[in-house]
């Protein structure tokens, strides 16, 4: 099977990963572009769950004010390096992540409670809410796959939700 460099390129663009990842996953595919892609989103989940533990010190923070100027919210989202941490792409997702805090009033990040134990119910915990524009999948899906695009790991540190009058 023979790879053309267009097909590479076009499968960059739609998924973001690396030339030399694009090729590898259209020969295996066969080079049916959608195969190629879900093989691409399958191995950065892979590599995102091996990056978890490793530590996340630079990053950003993002103020996201509601329309009205009634609801705010602020998260604080860190990666490995300040490099990723200009990314525009890196900002969106700190957005994305403020937005959702605002919409969704989550309670906590992921699975601890507030005085460290395992949390029984995971409907208000941030990572596992559906995320507001695709509810298809999870904050915690989201996430991974900017952790598999990046190639580092990414941790949602703390988060703030304010509301007039509350």
């Amino acid at each position: 099977m023979q790879v053309t460099a267009q097909q590479v390129m076009a499968l960059r663009e739609r998924t973001g990963a690396g030339v030399m990842e694009c090729r590898r996953a259209l020969l295996d595919a066969g080079g049916d572009m959608d195969r190629a892609a879900e093989l691409l989103r399958q191995r950065g989940l892979e590599r995102a769950e091996q990056k978890a533990g490793r530590e996340a010190r630079q990053g950003l923070i993002e103020a996201y004010i509601h329309a009205g100027g009634r609801i705010g919210a602020m998260v604080e989202l860190n990666c490995e390096t300040d490099f990723v941490a200009r990314t525009p792409q890196f900002r969106e997702l700190a957005h994305e992540l403020a937005m959702q805090v605002a919409a969704m009033n989550p309670s906590r990040i992921g699975d601890e409670s507030p005085d460290g134990e395992t949390a029984v119910e995971s409907g208000t915990s941030l990572l596992d809410q559906p995320y507001i524009r695709d509810s298809s999948k999870t904050v915690r899906e989201l996430i991974k796959e900017h952790i598999a695009s990046f190639g580092e790991n990414i941790v949602v540190r703390r988060f703030a939700r304010f509301e007039l009058g509350a």
